[in-house]
C-alpha cells in the first residue's frame, strides 16, 4: 500500500512540475520538443508495427495457399487401397 502512495504522489508531483514549467516559455518549448520526439517515436513504431503485420499476413497467406495446394495435389490422386 505504501507503494502506491509514493506512486499516486509521484505522479501528482510530476503533474503539478510539468504545470509550473509549461507557464514558462522556455519551459513550453522544452516540453513541446520533448511532446514532439514522442510524437515522431510513436509514428516510427507504429510504422514498424504495420510493416511487420503486413509481412506476416503475407506469410500466412503463403501458406495457406501451399495448405491448400497439397490438399488438392492429394484430393486428386487415386486413394490406393
Amino acid at each position: 500500500m505504501k507503494n502506491v502512495l509514493w506512486f499516486v504522489l509521484g505522479a501528482a508531483a510530476g503533474f503539478v512540475v510539468a504545470h509550473v514549467v509549461n507557464k514558462d516559455p522556455r519551459g513550453h518549448e522544452v516540453l513541446a520538443d520533448i511532446d514532439a520526439r514522442i510524437t515522431e517515436f510513436t509514428e516510427r513504431v507504429t510504422d514498424a508495427y504495420r510493416e511487420q503485420q503486413a509481412r506476416f499476413g503475407e506469410t500466412v497467406g503463403d501458406a495457406v495457399h501451399e495448405a491448400a495446394e497439397a490438399v488438392a495435389d492429394a484430393a486428386s490422386r487415386p486413394a490406393n487401397d
